[in-house]
């Protein structure tokens, strides 16, 4: 159940509210907006519903909230999300782009595509340090050392960066150098991780499980919000299908469909879903004239040399050129970048 607060609710008011919570044996989520409180309330339904919360002084209404997911949700919390990951908005008016390799290779490669990429305009940088591959015998990533070298680059070049883990182990680490910590396809049912990075305090992106409902996804995205950490953000990056001209299906109505649902903000991967080159920049200005919050590219400066998904990866200058079209798109509808 969703409780709203009235606009002139006092703190001796919300704790009353949270105070009658627990003693009925439920959880209180409070959610503190700038004209008002909203309280979710988790436990038993029925002792919950039974009391009469409209009686409750500073109690506005009470909402019962029948999706499975529930503080993820519209009906938790009616306006959209922004998220800070380190001094940029992901969420609003502007079309945030995270854009780097998607691996960290070397010192020269990982500088070489995030000076490229601060110049034609992307804010976050991304590159990470542990892959979780298909093989066992594909390149793994660099660990820790490529976290020192993301950290030196944010350093060098002002951008903050996201990075991905795969193990819950590793959650301190990477949270201790990444900006926004990335959950990938893979993991998004790995539920002790959604847990662990629900527990800590960086801000968390959610990619799309590859065979994931939207339900599902959201429901994901509930296991890391309900452990305190509401800093999440949403990316689509493409769904198995039958076709087979495509490395993934970018599905570009769970954009708007998360927006109807959700307020967490949602951004797509035109890289991983296309998985070639030429499709990286359609993908893009589809995903940002449907109403999505940013886009992650993966840049590299060699891709032909790439150890992780260099059919993907475009050059300097293509993304170059992309941005000023997702310039243009996010003035058409009244957005920027």
């Amino acid at each position: 159940m969703i409780i709203v607060m009235e606009r002139g609710a006092t703190r001796a008011d919300i704790d009353h509210v949270v105070q009658r919570l627990s003693d009925i044996g439920a959880e209180a989520h409070v959610s503190e907006g700038q004209l008002r409180t909203v309280i979710g309330a988790v436990g038993d339904r029925s002792a919950i519903q039974q009391l009469p919360w409209e009686a409750v002084p500073g109690v506005e209404r009470a909402v019962p909230v029948l999706k499975p997911y529930k503080f993820v949700s519209r009906d938790h919390h009616a306006t959209d999300t922004v998220i800070d990951v380190g001094g940029v908005p992901v969420g609003g008016e502007v079309v945030t782009v995270i854009a780097g390799p998607c691996a960290v290779e070397s010192r020269e490669q990982l500088f070489s595509a995030a000076a490229a990429i601060k110049e034609a305009g992307a804010t976050i940088l991304r590159g990470d340090a542990f892959k979780p591959r298909t093989s066992p015998y594909s390149f793994q990533g660099l660990g820790e050392k490529g976290l020192e070298l993301l950290a030196e680059a944010r350093e060098e070049f002002e951008l903050p960066f996201i990075a991905e883990v795969v193990d819950p182990r590793h959650t301190e680490l990477v949270a201790s150098y990444a900006d926004l910590i990335r959950i990938g396809t893979r993991n998004m049912a790995n539920f002790p991780l959604l847990a662990e990075v629900g527990r800590q305090p960086k801000p968390v992106l959610l990619k799309r499980g590859f065979t994931a409902t939207i339900e599902e996804w959201l429901n994901a995205a509930e296991y890391i919000y309900k452990e305190g950490n509401h800093a999440v953000i949403l990316c689509e990056r493409g769904i198995r299908t039958f076709e087979t001209q495509t490395r993934n299906t970018l599905d570009i109505s769970a954009v708007p469909v998360l927006k109807s649902l959700s307020h967490l903000p949602v951004i797509v991967d035109p890289s991983h879903s296309g998985g070639r080159r030429r499709l990286v920049t359609p993908l893009s200005l589809a995903g940002v004239a449907a109403g999505a919050d940013g886009l992650m590219i993966d840049v590299h400066p060699a891709p032909e040399t790439a150890l992780v998904d260099g059919a993907q990866a475009i050059l300097p200058d293509e993304f170059a050129a992309l941005m000023e079209q997702v310039g243009r798109i996010a003035t058409a509808i009244d957005r920027k970048i």
